[in-house]
């Protein structure tokens, strides 16, 4: 485990203080309680938060703070029960915190980089194109595209259809209407860019 855990006696000052005495001890400020503490109950702690985090480094630094949060005003009530099954809820449900603040932040990440992935196959030459859209030079433009690429890429602009349901409409593959809107894109933005140059 961490290098960085509390430096602390390797016994019990007192083997026959209870959980409750010490955590009451902590309470009042007296620290060295902590490190008792700690040692009888950082094996459970980082059990459980390795189990659930499944990363040692992470598991480590959640110990730590759990073992933190007992130096605070800790909701710990010891008429209620032990502070050996307060120590496992509080570990699993911080743990479990965690898992669901990282794939909060997995998907957001997932969700841009797709969403970045569009904008340059498929957002970025059609917003170009519609602030020009009656213009000649974008009929123009689109007239070099194949009759099936104009097609997807018109439902998908003109209708707002996704891939997938421009490929359920045309009764075609979803690999080959995304390989159409990709060849259409590179053609549009190519076609727009040669008809700027030639102005």
């Amino acid at each position: 485990m961490s290098s960085e855990s509390p430096s602390h006696c390797s016994e019990d000052e007192n083997p026959n203080q209870t959980d409750a005495d010490l955590f009451l001890r902590l309470q009042n400020g007296e620290t060295d309680a902590l490190a008792i503490l700690y040692d009888r109950h950082a094996a459970l702690v980082y059990g459980i938060a390795l189990h659930l985090l499944t990363n040692t480094t992470e598991a480590e630094d959640l110990t730590q703070d759990i073992f933190l949060i007992l130096t605070k005003q800790s909701a710990y009530d010891p008429q209620r029960g032990s502070l050996r099954t307060y120590l496992s809820i509080l570990t699993r449900s911080r743990a479990l915190d965690r898992l669901r603040t990282s794939t909060r932040r997995q998907q957001k990440l997932r969700y841009q980089a797709v969403n970045e992935h569009e904008q340059v196959l498929f957002i970025n030459p059609i917003e170009e194109a519609a602030q020009l859209e009656r213009s000649q030079e974008v009929l123009e433009a689109l007239e070099q595209l194949s009759t099936k690429e104009r097609e997807v890429l018109r439902m998908a602009y003109y209708q707002g259809l996704s891939q997938a349901e421009i490929a359920t409409r045309l009764s075609t593959a979803l690999g080959t209407v995304k390989s159409r809107t990709r060849r259409g894109l590179l053609k549009l933005r190519q076609a727009l860019s040669n008809s700027r140059r030639q102005s």
